[in-house]
C-alpha cells in the first residue's frame, strides 16, 4: 500500500502561483512513477503531468505546458506541482497518483490521494 496526501491548494487570483505537494508513505516511493490529475465539478478526472521514478523525465498535458512543472524529491518521498500563470479554468480538485510507469490514463494508477482544492479567481 502507498498512502498519498496532497497539500498546498487554495484560492489565488488569475496570474498567480501555487505549489502543490504530495507526500507518500508506505512502500518505496522511488519505485513509483507519479502523476497529477485534476477534476472540475461535473467533469472527468484529467491528466495534468507525470514524472518517472527517478525524476529524469516529465510529461505534461498540452494545456499546462510552460506554466506547470512537476518534480519530485525521493529523499523526502514527495512529488510537487509548481503552477504558475494560473487561469480561472485551472480551478479543480487536484489529485496525485502512484503508478508502475508514467501514464496519462487514470487506469494506470494504483494509488490516489484525497485531493486538494485549487480555486483561481478572475
Amino acid at each position: 500500500q502507498v498512502q498519498l496526501v496532497e497539500s498546498g491548494g487554495g484560492l489565488v487570483q488569475a496570474g498567480g502561483s501555487l505549489r502543490l505537494s504530495c507526500a507518500a508513505a508506505g512502500r518505496t516511493f522511488s519505485n513509483y512513477a507519479m502523476g497529477w490529475f485534476r477534476q472540475a465539478p461535473g467533469k472527468e478526472r484529467d491528466f495534468v503531468a507525470a514524472i518517472t521514478e527517478s525524476g529524469g523525465t516529465t510529461y505534461y498535458a498540452d494545456f499546462v505546458k510552460g506554466r506547470f512543472t512537476i518534480s519530485r524529491d525521493n529523499a523526502k518521498n514527495t512529488v510537487y506541482l509548481q503552477m504558475n500563470s494560473l487561469k480561472p479554468e485551472d480551478t479543480a480538485v487536484y489529485y496525485c497518483g502512484a503508478s508502475g510507469a508514467p501514464a496519462s490514463s487514470i487506469r494506470r494508477y494504483d494509488y490516489w490521494g484525497q485531493g486538494t482544492q485549487v480555486t483561481v479567481s478572475s
